[in-house]
């Protein structure tokens, strides 16, 4: 479902700023995998899931989605394969609308626009059952601005718009490290539910070593642009945190420089 092919990606080339993000990134993931992704500050996570969403293009090599070649593809034309859940929880939605717009623009999503009566009674039941799904009482308030919930709710409706639409690939990128344990712990939940019901392929970034051993099937390891652990099955779930920790320090000659990783 995805594969990418020996990508690199440097910033500031040239200059004393000069950062290789990615050097030589290969990963390949089947219809279904959920991948957690770990790593210290600066090894290449977010930049990976970037160059997948076409945010910025790679200076070498290919991504490929579903079969199709969209290296050379912008980031609003790899929008139809992709469903996106950011850190920030204030992104990915449109603040000023209610909960029943912003899962009605997700719906209609690369479909033509017209200036027809926005949201239809059947859709409005519909999105009425899906917010239910939720637990969180936010079916009583389809109205609501999306401005006014709380970061967890925010979360969790931007999770529905995200795979409302079965995207091919979706990407959770540090989507609950904005948020308080409590809350996060269950947004994880809900993104593992979804994810496991519609079957969807998903790459999630996370800074919580305990959270990547406990969802998803595999967990890679990234360290300065590429991939330096690949675990998986029964493997995976019989890994401990000090097994990532010895892992990573055999890598990088006993250099661990994240602190939020360490604390989670």
């Amino acid at each position: 479902m995805l594969e990418i092919k020996n990508v690199y990606k440097t910033f500031n080339a040239g200059t004393v700023n000069e950062k290789v993000a990615l050097n030589g990134l290969d990963l390949k993931l089947e219809d279904g995998d959920f991948v957690t992704v770990i790593g210290g500050n600066g090894a290449g996570k977010s930049t990976m899931l970037n160059a997948v969403a076409g945010v910025w293009p790679i200076d070498m090599g290919k991504i490929i989605i579903d079969g199709k070649d969209v290296t050379r593809l912008s980031e609003h034309q790899r929008a139809k394969y992709i469903g996106r859940v950011f850190q920030d929880p204030m992104m990915g939605t449109a603040a000023t609308m209610g909960i029943d717009e912003n899962l009605a623009l997700a719906a209609r999503r690369g479909m033509a626009r017209t200036l027809r009566t926005g949201i239809t009674k059947k859709e409005h039941e519909e999105y009425y059952k899906l917010l239910q799904t939720l637990e969180l009482g936010l079916e009583d308030r389809m109205t609501s601005k999306v401005g006014l919930l709380s970061g967890g709710q925010r979360q969790a409706v931007t999770l529905l718009m995200a795979t409302l639409k079965k995207p091919r690939l979706l990407l959770l990128d540090e989507h609950t490290a904005a948020l308080d344990p409590k809350t996060a712990a269950k947004v994880l939940a809900l993104s593992d539910k979804i994810v496991h019901e519609n079957h969807l392929t998903t790459l999630m970034i996370t800074h919580n070593m305990k959270d990547a051993i406990r969802y998803g099937n595999r967990l890679i390891m990234m360290y300065e642009g590429r991939v330096i652990y690949d675990v998986r099955g029964a493997e995976k779930a019989n890994l401990q945190v000090g097994d990532l920790l010895k892992r990573f320090e055999q890598v990088s000659d006993g250099d661990f420089a994240n602190d939020r990783m360490l604390l989670s």
